[in-house]
């Protein structure tokens, strides 16, 4: 089995959560708070994901 790199997972994971963070701020009928707290869920993984990448580069 392919080993996959530490934080690799939580940066493609809070890509995808930021996204859908910033397609429910484009929708208007979602509160605010609710699309933001997404959207920000998904950069703090996206920042602690590539933190672990450059942490870990130099182990493979």
């Amino acid at each position: 089995m392919e080993h996959i790199r530490e934080g690799l997972i939580p940066t493609v994971l809070g890509t995808a959560v930021t996204t859908a963070g910033l397609v429910m701020k484009q929708n208007r009928k979602i509160d605010s708070m609710i699309s933001n707290t997404v959207f920000g869920f998904g950069l703090a993984h996206i920042v602690l994901g590539t933190i672990d990448l450059v942490e870990h580069r130099n182990r493979f």
